[in-house]
């Protein structure tokens, strides 16, 4: 668990965890990392940081930018907390299910028009609720609701057709494809899409764009701060259009932490320890992102700027992938250990038997090699 200096890129997939009942190896979890500056210089890696990723909900702020670009949250009345839920992979709590149907009726939609459909929720809390009171969860209930909304709203901004919006022909999925290539610095073709489990298409890209991602959203926070002071001082600033709509996404994630998630869940906790310094998303199947704002920290890590990191674990496992994620915050030093040590249920996780017995543990094994 250190930084390595000059090693060449291992592009087969290292062990990040293992995990061990009594002494002996249950089981070992292979992953991918990519630590990148806001100009996408690489910095760090583990595996193959150009692994082709399919970041799933990671990709959340990028198909929100596409909708903020339409003028959608302007046309439709959406505040900062619409926002985040549309980049949100929530617990399907009330006050989730509530935002979204708010934000339906200010899009004049309906939930007959959603196209995804309703699953059981990521909260055990919420679920053990649903099965007490015999609730059967629609559409509305999704995790990716807030984004289904969204994109309704995207519909309805630009004059198309609400019905077919997840299709990929739809000329709001046609701007969404366009819109996620373009920040991440790639061609058109340069993206592989495929269906979500919410039924929209999901990009497929190099893990280090997606690490530039987060990176760009931190950095446009950064610059929109900085202008606004500037602005202040001169009465000018010339902050692009789409740095402001990306530093909108920032602010709202880290604003409302709790619509990105839900109570207890990884990225509401990480957002909310780091106090606005950072932004985090999940993306199912073993993806996260993050962005961290610039500061001492990330310039003596090699950053011009700010930092992204992106992870992706192999067999796709939670536990491990939320285990790594602190652990880089923590190899990199970045924040304060009192503001790791509020995600330490998440980077050393107890392994209990139904009896409260400790019966393993997790052991992590993330040595980053440096590219500076």
């Amino acid at each position: 668990m250190s930084l390595s200096e000059g090693h060449p890129v291992a592009h087969a997939a290292p062990v990040a965890a293992t995990i061990y009942r009594g002494a002996s190896v249950e089981n070992t979890h292979l992953a991918h990392v990519a630590v990148v500056d806001a100009s996408g210089r690489l910095l760090y890696s583990f595996g193959d940081p150009a692994r082709m990723t399919l970041a799933r909900s990671a990709a959340k702020p990028a198909q929100a930018l596409a909708v903020v670009e339409t003028g959608a949250l302007e046309h439709c009345g959406f505040d900062d907390a619409d926002l985040a839920l549309m980049c949100a992979s929530h617990s399907s709590e009330p006050r989730h299910i509530d935002r979204a149907r708010s934000m339906l009726a200010k899009a004049r939609a309906s939930e007959a028009d959603l196209r995804c459909g309703g699953h059981p929720p990521l909260s055990e809390a919420v679920y053990a609720d649903w099965l007490r009171r015999g609730f059967t969860p629609s559409g509305v209930c999704s995790n990716c609701s807030g984004k289904h909304a969204g994109m309704l709203a995207g519909a309805r901004s630009i004059g198309a057709a609400l019905a077919g919006y997840e299709l990929p022909g739809h000329p709001l999925q046609v701007r969404v494809k366009q819109t996620v290539a373009s920040v991440c610095d790639l061609p058109d073709d340069g993206v592989q899409w495929a269906i979500d489990g919410c039924n929209l298409p999901t990009p497929a890209f190099p893990l280090d764009r997606l690490a530039r991602l987060f990176a760009k959203l931190a950095a446009a926070e950064d610059e929109v701060a900085s202008g606004a002071t500037a602005g202040a001082a001169s009465g000018a600033t010339d902050v692009t259009p789409r740095t402001v709509a990306l530093a909108r996404i920032y602010r709202a994630m880290t604003s409302y932490p709790e619509l990105v998630g839900g109570e207890g869940r990884f990225c509401t906790l990480l957002m909310q320890a780091f106090g606005g310094a950072l932004v985090g998303k999940l993306g199912a199947d073993g993806s996260y992102a993050i962005g961290v704002r610039a500061s001492p920290q990330t310039a003596r890590l090699g950053a011009n700027g700010a930092l992204g990191i992106a992870v992706k674990i192999e067999d796709g496992n939670v536990a491990a992938l939320y285990a790594v994620s602190a652990e880089l915050l923590a190899l990199l030093d970045l924040g304060t250990a009192e503001q790791r040590a509020k995600l330490d249920g998440f980077h050393a996780p107890k392994r209990l038997n139904t009896m409260g017995v400790e019966i393993g543990r997790m052991v992590l094994s993330v040595g980053l090699t440096a590219h500076r």
